[in-house]
């Protein structure tokens, strides 16, 4: 199960994400109390470890703004909303995570992974498990919104997501992420993922 944490804006954050083997980091550039700067996200991102994904996360950017974070952090992931990505010249090379919101229209095709959550990022909002267990048959979905470690493991359960993402139910307060929840958090996805196998 591929597990990220959105939203790092701390040393300390990205040492618990380390220590707790996680897939990928997302640095966040959209308003939000985990905003960082592109220069802050790189110096960030080079503490993290080989192999674990660094991903941009922007809502809505200008062309601008894309060219300097992509220029800055040089990340692995582009993350924004699929809408975006109509309008918007990813640099070539550089992966595309299109967000996918309920209660908006669904692309079509549908790309081959994308990240499901609510209509506002951030805020702990839950999405729509039944939609997401519908749309993670057709793509690689990665479940966002609202997941804490005494949540996640329905949420597995219920959606079978390639993959899911957290970053207010891992925080001590908005913006400040606290290891011991980070890691129950992984323990938690660790566990449902192996319940996951065993049942199918």
């Amino acid at each position: 199960m591929w597990i990220k944490i959105c939203g790092i804006t701390s040393a300390d954050a990205v040492a618990a994400a380390a220590a707790a083997g996680v897939d990928a980091i997302g640095f966040v550039f959209a308003p939000s109390p985990r905003q960082v700067t592109p220069g802050q996200a790189a110096q960030l991102a080079a503490l993290a470890p080989p192999g674990m994904l660094r991903i941009a996360v922007a809502q809505h950017p200008l062309q601008m703004k894309v060219e300097e974070i992509c220029r800055t952090l040089r990340p692995d992931y582009f993350q924004t909303d699929v809408e975006d990505l109509r309008e918007l010249r990813i640099p070539a090379g550089m992966k595309v995570l299109p967000v996918v919101r309920f209660g908006r229209k669904t692309p079509h095709p549908l790309p081959p992974r994308i990240l499901f959550e609510g209509p506002t990022s951030g805020i702990g909002e839950t999405a729509d498990w039944g939609r997401a267990a519908e749309l993670a048959r057709q793509s690689e979905l990665i479940l966002a919104g609202g997941l804490t470690a005494q949540s996640v493991g329905e949420a597995i359960r219920v959606v079978r997501p390639f993959g899911v993402d957290v970053s207010s139910g891992v925080e001590e307060v908005p913006g400040v992420k606290d290891p011991q929840k980070i890691e129950q958090f992984v323990r938690a996805v660790r566990e449902a993922a192996v319940h996951l196998e065993r049942d199918s």
